[in-house]
């Protein structure tokens, strides 16, 4: 059992949490909870942690899914005291696990989509989006709406911030995500694949609802504060906007990225 926060295991544990170079020099996250432990592919897991208390409730408790999955892996025991330095969560459930970083191509995967007679792509595209909370949610919104993937730029907030990661909910087990260098390539591999574009930018817009996305598709979403840059708007297909009724001027990102995906999902959902 670790009981010092000084353990060198540790200090590593807590680097990965907080800093996202480590994470990328390393090639891995780390993820809490049981519910995460749980959905996390077995291929991905590295490493496993338990609190003191967690071990001793696992023994008696009903979860054998949990108490099961525990038994494939050679878990480090660390006291309470101990665990909660290292979690990024208030209240700890004394569970988490280092992950291997997935790693997605865009045009293998395009290719890979538009291989495949039973899929139509349906991608959202994120430029330079800030807030952890947003991010995660539109990982979990998309799944929810049957996104094939979701593309970002470098400058977007960090995936493997552990903030996205509980908004997320799992999802980023299971909703591909591609970071690119350049969002104007991207959009151009895109639009070559015969992808349909649709930026989200009032300028020269129609309404979001008018158009058909039963077809390729992808939504192209902007900043939080900034929008999308001019030139990255230009390459898009079509520009679109969500009407807004009263003084409300736009939504937040993750609003507006989810009310997109689930009309074309709805639209897909009476096509087939």
């Amino acid at each position: 059992m670790i009981s010092s926060t000084a353990n060198s295991k540790v200090k590593r544990l807590t680097a990965l949490v907080q800093k996202a170079k480590m994470r990328r020099e390393e090639r891995l996250f780390v993820v809490e909870g049981i519910r995460m432990f749980r959905e996390a592919p077995e291929q991905w897991i590295k490493e496993v942690y338990v609190s003191e208390s967690f071990l001793h409730k696992s023994m008696h408790a009903n979860d054998s899914e949990s108490k099961e999955r525990l038994k494939k892996y050679q878990y480090e025991v660390l006291t309470d005291e101990v665990f909660r330095k290292v979690s990024d969560t208030q209240t700890p459930q004394g569970l988490l696990c280092v992950l291997a970083m997935p790693h997605y191509e865009l045009t293998d995967s395009v290719d890979k989509w538009i291989a495949d007679s039973q899929k139509v792509p349906f991608l959202v595209l994120l430029e330079d989006l800030q807030d952890p909370g947003n991010l995660g949610t539109i990982l979990r919104a998309g799944e929810g709406a049957g996104v094939d993937g979701v593309v970002m730029t470098r400058q977007t907030v960090d995936i493997f911030n552990p903030k996205v990661i509980r908004a997320t909910m799992g999802s980023i087990y299971r909703v591909p995500f591609i970071i690119v260098e350049n969002m104007g390539e991207a959009i151009d591999l895109l639009r070559d694949k015969g992808v349909l574009v649709y930026a989200a930018h009032l300028d020269d817009s129609v309404d979001y609802d008018e158009l058909d996305y039963t077809k390729p598709t992808a939504f192209l979403i902007g900043n939080e504060g900034n929008g999308l840059q001019r030139e990255t708007t230009g390459r898009a297909s079509r520009c679109i906007k969500i009407p807004m009724a009263g003084q409300v001027e736009s939504l937040n990102a993750a609003a507006a990225a989810t009310i997109l995906m689930y009309e074309a999902s709805r639209q897909r959902r009476k096509k087939w």
